[in-house]
């Protein structure tokens, strides 16, 4: 259950994910070099409309997909409140994928495996980058690219999972039904 795994902030502190007992939790691994990067803004109005509401944002920096987050936490979380004006919590930069996973994300993916990246159009390019590390990226459940987000309900269920080429209104009408 997503309430046993902890992890760590972005400042070095532990947060215990039972904490968020109750509350409709978007994780969502992160990178401030990506095409996707803009993401943050949407995913920033987010957090101003409805954490009041319940919403808490877990965003997990991390460098796995072409080195697009290179600096150290405290540079990201400067960049991201410089950029973006994020006021949401950010963890320390992690793998999302491979032997030094975090523990949450191992979760995460059995949970809810990959689907596709729909009809966008960078899917091609996903794809096609996918395919070069995993030749069964398509059916593997790993994380593909960086703002892949998780949506887990009040109860700690994982009901959704948007990858990065979804639109943002789908990300936010799930949170919302959630609300």
């Amino acid at each position: 259950m997503i309430y046993d795994f902890t992890i760590t902030t972005g400042t070095g502190e532990t947060l215990c994910l039972a904490d968020y007992k109750g509350k409709v939790i978007l994780i969502v691994n992160t990178a401030t070099g990506c095409g996707f990067t803009p993401q943050y803004a949407p995913i920033e109005q987010l957090y101003k409309d409805y954490h009041d509401k319940g919403l808490e944002i877990l965003d997990i920096p991390c460098n796995q997909f072409g080195g697009q987050a290179p600096g150290s936490d405290e540079e990201i979380h400067a960049f991201c409140t410089l950029h973006f004006n994020t006021t949401f919590p950010q963890m320390r930069k992690a793998d999302v994928n491979g032997p030094d996973e975090l523990p949450l994300y191992t979760w995460l993916k059995s949970q809810k495996g990959f689907a596709g990246f729909g009809d966008h159009p960078k899917a091609g390019v996903l794809g096609n980058l996918a395919a070069k590390s995993d030749p069964d990226w398509a059916t593997s459940p790993d994380i593909k690219w960086n703002f892949t987000k998780f949506v887990v309900d009040r109860e700690g269920t994982v009901v959704a999972r948007f990858e990065p080429t979804d639109d943002m209104a789908k990300v936010e009408n799930c949170i919302k039904a959630l609300l």
